[in-house]
């Protein structure tokens, strides 16, 4: 099966959510595990766009780690960086189905940080490399 390119609709409604994300994160009055957790998904809605961009989704076993693990082979990510990203993925599983607090304001904002570097690549990697699917969202 060949990969299927997204339409521009897609890829902007993943971006906005990225936005979005990248946005609410930042507010003071949530926990460091909530922060953590919505710049978690900014990054991880961002690797989505990349990876549906270049015509794919991940399979619905291991999604997260496919989604996280494809920024090395969509965007040319470090893996340095998708290994820390991986590593912020298995803290947000603990503090979102085991034990809250478990989370420090720096880690939330290593977090955002890394969200925001990812939403950086995938838009610099859309726009050269599929600049149509950048229509709806500039």
């Amino acid at each position: 099966m060949s990969p299927t390119r997204r339409p521009p609709q897609e890829i902007s409604d993943l971006l906005r959510l990225v936005d979005r994300d990248l946005r609410d994160c930042r507010a003071k009055e949530l926990t460091p595990d909530w922060r953590l957790t919505i710049a978690y998904n900014a990054a991880l809605q961002g690797a989505k766009a990349a990876l549906a961009a270049s015509g794919y989704r991940a399979s619905r076993e291991a999604q997260h780690v496919r989604i996280i693990g494809s920024l090395e082979f969509t965007v040319g990510m470090e893996s340095s960086d998708v290994q820390q990203l991986d590593m912020f993925r298995r803290k947000r599983n603990v503090s979102d189905y085991e034990r809250s607090g478990q989370i420090s304001q720096v880690e939330a904002e290593e977090m955002a940080e890394l969200a925001q570097r990812v939403r950086g690549m995938v838009l610099d990697w859309l726009d050269s490399n599929y600049p149509q699917l950048l229509t709806l969202y500039k």
